[in-house]
């Protein structure tokens, strides 16, 4: 009988470790279409917004149309790879969007695993922003 109560206290143990554990591997934050676009208004120029806004979107879908005020189009997939173009000190903010906000969520986790302190994916992301009825920006205009 007493080692059963010790398997029972171990996997509950377990368990509560596993819960734990999910919880702190999601550290990155959500943030709503509104709430993107109230900090873009505050900004008296676009590079003077307090963030960088990230496009994790593939090159091709970039150019179809973004967020005005993104700064950056780095794939999700590359990130990694890629963060430090960021120009980002570990401490700064970033925002990072894709189409429906999963492939940005890779990305927020990602930078988040990376150190990067305040980042920020964008709740439902381009899909949301048009649904929202907020303007739609092409590259290089």
């Amino acid at each position: 009988m007493h080692r059963w109560k010790w398997g029972l206290l171990g996997v509950l143990l377990l368990s509560s470790l596993a819960v734990v554990s999910q919880v702190w591997s999601y550290h990155s934050y959500l943030l709503t279409v509104q709430q993107l676009q109230a900090g873009l208004a505050k900004a008296s120029t676009p590079d003077k917004k307090g963030f960088v806004l990230v496009d994790v979107r593939s090159p091709e879908e970039h150019r179809t149309g973004m967020i005005p005020g993104t700064d950056l189009n780095i794939d999700f997939r590359e990130m990694k790879a890629r963060h430090r173009e960021l120009g980002a000190q570990l401490d700064e903010h970033i925002v990072v969007y894709c189409q429906s906000g999963h492939r940005s969520n890779i990305a927020a986790e990602t930078l988040a695993d990376l150190g990067y302190r305040h980042v920020y994916n964008v709740s439902g992301s381009m899909n949301a922003w048009v649904e929202a009825g907020y303007p739609v920006a092409r590259p290089g205009r």
